[in-house]
């Protein structure tokens, strides 16, 4: 044991300073003194001496600069300029135009969740409940969607007045040019509201807030530009739309093949340079009605006319509908969602420099520009859209659960149907809590690119798994549209949210690890940035100290997972309260389980880790699920730690540590280097993997809170349409939840008779009768049974038609040559 224990005492206080990230020269330190009371006290001293120039062989060189400078740093700069992956433009400019906000802390190991937890709770300001409360619920109350969808496949006239009149448009424009001035919070929340009422309207609302000519001018516009435009953007008076997309390039938008030459031409009878435009897209919401269309397209200056570039790059412009030249195509058909959609052409399309968006300064700056408003508007729109409809699912599924019965038995009584419901609050409550967390984010003052992906990707996923389990659950009543339909349109429309703002399986795939490993790791950037330094001599001043930051953080990592594997994460300090201590535990051994993995795979691939898109996604759901789970935790205490949310917050936070767990399980079996991932699963899982998804007492509460009035369900369905009118079939079932559940008594009591009885009526209100004059029930009684049966009658009736109601006229009332597709024609 003598021998033995000087190294044990080297490796122990080694772990200790790598787990609490002390610096060189102090670990250094204390294995000295505890090396020399290993001599002192009985030790082996020729093993104490071993351990001594162990310590001096690591020490001397790495804290002794003009040795460490030119026999390692050096050497090992060279090797990674070598090994540095080359980006393209679109990465790079990707990566110089985010900020990052807290999700760098999930890339530390360490995560400082004081720091989440200090900031503000988002709020809305008395105006902006004030209109979601006035104009917002108006809205919602006149929206008839099977109306919109299957009659008028648009927003009727007064919907669009409506909308117009009360600057719908103009959410995000200062009130300065005539907008309202919203936060991002309160933009979050009237999408979310629309949404569960309607996709078309939520869809319509919200691009012109998003990625189009408003946010651009606000903030790149010229000042002459913003005068003009962004006043009559919020009053109405211009509907926008914005090209991007086109049938050559989608997702890759800086290969887009569109173009305009810098030239002379007339504009509004004058001799002006400007540009003469070629263009074809298509996907572009609310083309077939804008008025100002945003273009992105290459610009080239062959002539040099305005400087010696001549390929000047990705450019923005804004062209008015009636420029000669603009075709504004027919309608595209987006799944049955008929929101306003369509291509839009131009060839030889002249217009003056002064339309491009900031002026000819702006010339070349437009991938910048559209990515940090891409970052923005991704963060809100799509999110919010689904959580409105999960909210609205999940509030609507528990109380048609209830009301809705089979062999006797409410259907949300079945354990198959509870394992639904539970999905579906469970994921309710996860993407009401991230989409919030990225629109407070964007309130901070961040240009949210990694969370505006992760929120993106899954909101919009969870969207689509809610819609799946709400059709299973509701059943007929889902599957038959009509004005009683609750759940079709939303099933049908949601592989739109998927695909459109960067298609999911980009985004899993490259975006949210690859974009974040270098973005938000806090030594990569620094360590590509210094060996892109053009002075050799200034580089390794520079990489020398990131990369021995670098390191030290890869070392704490390493011991921080093994600990945590060991222990389970159930020791240490951690913030939160008796009940979220331990969750915060948990993150911590993933944060730690992710920046080890991000190093290894980074130092180990390489360039090629950028081509290893299975591995980058796995990466990429850990860290999606570590920050989400955050966001819940944010909720929670912030809405002061809610007892009653604890079975919702449990079912979500369960369920994305075990998709965490399978996450890096999949990563380390199928690691490129085998020996690699070996070693890594015996740091990561010490004792295998341990989470398990939520059991099936959890999912029993969770169903339970959806399926009676409760604290829990009320806050869940805070921010959707549930009004119970006649355009909102939705609300009505929900409305009836409490008188259902009052009247079960009565209902068992009466059926329980009825079975014994021999009464001879068939029909329920003779059965009634004779319950009355037998003594089952009272008159009161039987009146409320009678309204069950009503309510009852109106949560499972559905719809049916004449053929001629359903048959679609526009298309068959055409020419046969107009049926046909543009090309064929």
């Amino acid at each position: 044991m003598s021998v033995a224990l000087p190294f044990i005492a080297f490796l122990l206080v080694g772990a200790f300073a790598a787990y609490h990230r002390l610096r060189l020269a102090v670990w250094v330190a204390i294995t000295a003194v505890v090396l020399a009371a290993c001599w002192l006290f009985g030790a082996n001293q020729a093993a104490t001496l071993v351990a001594a120039l162990l310590l001096a062989a690591i020490a001397l060189p790495l804290l002794l600069p003009f040795v460490r400078k030119p026999l390692v740093t050096t050497p090992l700069l060279k090797f990674f300029r070598k090994v540095l992956p080359p980006l393209s433009q679109t990465e790079r400019i990707a990566l110089e135009t985010g900020s990052v906000g807290f999700e760098g802390e999930l890339f530390t190991g360490d995560p400082d969740w004081n720091k989440l937890l200090s900031y503000p709770k988002p709020q809305l300001t008395e105006e902006e409940q004030a209109f979601l409360d006035g104009p917002v619920e108006t809205l919602c109350r006149m929206v008839d969607d099977w109306q919109i969808n299957h009659v008028h496949a648009d927003l009727p006239p007064e919907l669009w007045q409506f909308i117009k009149d009360n600057r719908f448009f103009g959410m995000i424009i200062p009130k300065e040019y005539g907008g309202l001035g919203f936060s991002a919070l309160a933009h979050h929340k009237v999408i979310q509201k629309l949404a569960s009422i309607s996709s078309v309207v939520s869809s319509t609302v919200g691009v012109p807030n998003s990625l189009g000519p408003g946010e651009l001018l606000m903030h790149y516009g010229t000042p002459e530009q913003k005068d003009y435009y962004l006043p009559r953007l919020a009053a109405g008076e211009e509907v926008p739309c914005f090209g991007l997309t086109g049938p050559f390039a989608g997702s890759d938008a800086t290969s887009i093949p569109d173009f305009g030459i810098v030239c002379k031409g007339e504009w509004n009878g004058a001799n002006v340079l400007g540009l003469r435009l070629t263009f074809n897209k298509r996907y572009i919401t609310l083309a077939p009605v804008a008025s100002l269309i945003g273009l992105a397209f290459r610009m080239y200056d062959p002539d040099g006319l305005i400087g010696d570039k001549r390929d000047i790059g990705i450019t923005l412009a804004l062209l008015p509908r009636d420029t000669d030249g603009v075709e504004i195509g027919r309608r595209h058909f987006p799944l049955n969602s008929p929101f306003q959609n369509g291509p839009i052409r131009g060839k030889d399309v002249f217009i003056p420099l002064s339309q491009l968006i900031g002026g000819v300064e702006k010339a070349g700056l437009g991938w910048n520009m559209l990515n940090e408003c891409l970052a923005v508007g991704r963060s809100i729109t799509l999110p919010s859209t689904a959580s409105g409809g999960a909210k609205f699912a999940a509030v609507v599924v528990g109380a048609y659960a209830r009301i809705r019965k089979q062999f006797g038995l409410s259907i949300g009584r079945f354990e198959g149907v509870e394992e639904a419901l539970a999905r579906i609050g469970g994921k309710a409550y996860a993407t009401s809590a991230l989409s919030q967390a990225t629109a407070a984010a964007v309130d901070r003052g961040d240009v949210p690119s990694v969370p505006s992906a992760i929120a993106k990707y899954h909101c919009t996923e969870m969207g689509r798994e809610v819609a799946s389990d709400f059709m299973d659950v509701v059943g007929g009543k889902g599957i038959i549209l009509g004005p009683r339909n609750i759940g079709g349109r939303a099933w049908q429309a949601s592989p739109i949210a998927i695909t459109v703002e960067g298609a999911n399986i980009m985004t899993r795939s490259l975006l949210i690890f690859g974009q974040g490993a270098i973005l938000c790791h806090p030594w990569v950037m620094k360590e590509m940035k210094a060996a892109q330094n053009p002075d050799f001599a200034q580089a390794v001043e520079e990489f020398d100290e990131n990369l021995f930051g670098h390191i030290g953080f890869a070392i704490s990592n390493a011991v921080r997972s093994l600990w945590f594997g060991i222990t389970g994460a159930k020791i240490g300090a951690a913030p939160g309260d008796d009940y979220t201590r331990r969750y915060f535990r948990k993150l911590d051994r993933y944060s730690a389980n992710l920046a080890l993995m991000a190093d290894v795979s980074m130092l180990l691939l390489g360039g090629k880790l950028k081509f290893k898109e299975s591995l980058s996604g796995r990466l990429g759901d850990v860290l999606s699920h570590i920050y989400m789970t955050s966001a819940m935790l944010k909720r929670y205490h912030d809405d002061g730690a809610p007892q009653a949310e604890q079975p919702l917050l449990a079912w979500a936070f369960h369920d994305s540590v075990h998709k965490i767990e399978v996450a890096l399980s999949a990563a380390l079996r199928n690691f490129p280097i085998r020996p690699v991932g070996w070693l890594m699963w015996a740091l990561v899982f010490p004792w295998g993997r341990r989470a398990v998804p939520p059991g099936d007492r959890l999912s029993h509460r969770v169903a339970a809170l959806l399926m009676s009035p409760n604290e829990a369900r009320e806050r869940l369905a805070q921010g959707v349409f549930l009004t119970p009118c006649a355009n909102n079939p939705g609300g009505r079932i929900d409305s009836y939840l409490a008188r259902a559940i009052a009247a079960e008594p009565v209902e068992r009591k009466f059926q329980k008779a009825l079975k014994t009885s021999d009464i001879e009526a068939l029909d329920f209100a003779s059965q009634l009768d004779e319950g009355v004059r037998e003594g089952w029930i009272t008159a009161d009684e039987r009146q409320q049974l009678e309204e069950l049966r009503e309510m009852t009658l109106d949560a499972i009736t559905v719809d049916d038609f004449d053929p001629h109601e359903l048959r679609s006229a526009g298309f068959y009332d055409l020419p046969q040559h107009r049926r046909q597709p543009r090309e064929a024609a």
